[in-house]
């Protein structure tokens, strides 16, 4: 039988897996890159303010270093270098997740045995990820290419640009191929995928920053920078992503002839016979599996927070100096006014982040159950509701965590820029700090999903924060009804730092969250296991 028998089916059994999932992404991206082409081309109308910005960034080794290098002062060359380093990162994540669950979560949860057991062959199940998630990036750069015609951008420029974005996919693709043959489990490969993907991120970075353009030539984010969408379009260097996957690739099926099926190349290293004291209880176990990630969520928002606290004391100088953009400033309140809205506006993202943490951390709760690793825990004293509040306890305290370091992050930053670290450091710690009730609220819908309906809590907690997440970035930029941002948790959280600090929509978040908790906590003292 040949090793790819059954491709096509299970690509077939694999898209209408992820009918949902897939088209969500599809839009956030596509939506997000016009979305910001039509407000860039209604804010710079003139050549001399978007010159004003051309050189306000290139002077600044900050802002090359947060959002990549401009090479040009088009519409088309700021939308590039405002958001095009972002999508690549998001499409490779989006690959990323795509590869992972249709090879490795399958397999780890033992539905590859079963479908081995049919006339399918050795790497269909590899093949399906590779291809499902070459194609939508392939649809990807379509979207993104006719939305930004759509707008107003050149042909070209868009092309090049959807090309960019979809060559850093199609690279991370065949990267999450090759993790997924390395670990023995899904989120050992999605996070060596990401650390990966993050390692591309800091070479390109450091790149830009310190004015190293050789080293941009290693990351597959630096190599959807070089093509220079807008600013001459190099199409020769789109020849390095698909290149680069197709080796990674070959590396990938090979790996996957030399394992076992259900094993890494890297295996695990045994525990101790006997758990210690420290091990002792659900909520001991549910900090010793989770430590890990909160340290390395921590670590990222705290990087996160000194890069935006860097660059809002400058904000102002990038918004150009027309009498829109002066008249704005003066409603907001004249240069303080608009550094605090930047200033609250990355803080809402920052809160977008501590709310994937916080339901990455539930979801471990589904994760344990489907391999079979809460069967043991439930055998002892501890009780289902005991088991479920524990890892619900280190998933709020991961997420406080997570804010934390960012406020922090923020106002050390922040405050060295205005010599003022005393004031700021309380300021931003408050202001990421509020962010925490919406966050739980969107972890509330994965707690209740898995109480009530598991087998819909992956899809509908990541589906929930998607919804918050287009709410979020794209709510205000296309002018979404009132009610429609209503939807989000993330609006009715004050607007800080600078806005009216109320009590009343945080305490009816927190309600809110407490509810759905308790109503996951309720459901799952009721239903089957596994």
């Amino acid at each position: 039988m040949n090793t790819l028998t059954g491709t096509g089916a299970l690509t077939k059994l694999a898209a209408r897996r992820d009918r949902i999932m897939l088209p969500a992404w599809l839009y956030l991206l596509t939506a997000t890159m016009a979305s910001t082409g039509y407000s860039f081309k209604s804010l710079y109308k003139t050549p001399a303010s978007r010159e004003a910005v051309y050189n306000s960034t290139v002077h600044s080794a900050t802002l090359t270093g947060l959002a990549g290098p401009l090479y040009g002062d088009s519409v088309g060359a700021l939308t590039t270098w405002k958001i095009g380093g972002t999508a690549a990162v998001l499409a490779a994540l989006m690959s990323i997740f795509i590869v992972i669950r249709h090879t490795r979560a399958d397999e780890e949860a033992g539905r590859l045995e079963l479908i081995g057991s049919t006339a399918v062959g050795r790497h269909a199940a590899l093949a399906t990820g590779l291809i499902l998630a070459a194609v939508a990036n392939v649809v990807l750069a379509v979207l993104i290419a006719v939305a930004l015609i759509a707008v107003g951008l050149p042909a070209g420029g868009s092309s090049a640009l959807g090309l960019a974005i979809a060559g850093c996919g199609l690279v991370f693709t065949a990267v999450a191929a090759v993790t997924a043959q390395v670990s023995g489990s899904a989120r050992g490969a999605r996070g060596i995928a990401i650390a990966v993907l993050a390692a591309a991120y800091l070479a390109e970075s450091i790149s830009a920053a310190a004015g190293a353009p050789w080293l941009a030539w290693l990351s597959p984010i630096g190599w959807a920078n070089l093509i220079r969408a807008y600013a001459g379009d190099r199409w020769l260097v789109l020849a390095l992503p698909v290149l680069a996957a197709l080796a990674l690739t070959a590396v990938a099926a090979a790996l996957a002839a030399r394992r076992d099926l259900g094993a890494g190349l890297v295996q695990p290293r045994p525990g101790p016979a006997e758990a210690t004291a420290a091990l002792r209880s659900p909520l001991a176990l549910a900090w010793r599996l989770q430590r890990g990630s909160i340290a390395g969520w921590a670590a990222g928002t705290l990087l996160a927070g000194a890069a935006f606290g860097s660059v809002a004391d400058g904000i102002g100088s990038l918004l150009g100096s027309g009498a829109q953009v002066r008249d704005a400033i003066t409603r907001l309140g004249g240069q303080a006014g608009i550094t605090d809205a930047y200033l609250a506006a990355m803080m809402g993202i920052i809160g977008l982040a501590a709310a994937a943490y916080a339901v990455s951390a539930v979801l471990r709760l589904r994760a344990e159950e489907t391999v079979g690793r809460a069967d043991p825990v439930l055998a002892t004293a501890a009780s289902r509701a005991g088991w479920g509040a524990s890892h619900l306890v280190i998933a709020v305290l991961g997420a406080t965590v997570v804010l934390a370091a960012a406020g922090l992050g923020t106002g050390l930053a922040y405050g060295l820029r205005v010599g003022d670290v005393g004031g700021q450091l309380p300021r931003m710690l408050g202001a990421a700090l509020a962010q925490l009730p919406a966050a739980l609220v969107v972890a509330g819908v994965a707690v209740a999903l898995f109480g009530l309906l598991p087998r819909s809590c992956v899809a509908g907690g990541w589906t929930a924060l998607t919804v918050a997440v287009l709410i979020v970035l794209l709510g205000p930029t296309l002018r979404f009804s009132q009610s429609v941002q209503d939807i989000s948790p993330f609006t009715h959280v004050p607007k800080l730092p600078g806005g009216a600090v109320s009590a009343v929509p945080l305490t009816w978040l927190a309600v809110i969250a407490l509810a759905l908790a308790a109503a996951g906590l309720a459901g799952l003292r009721r239903r089957d296991i596994g």
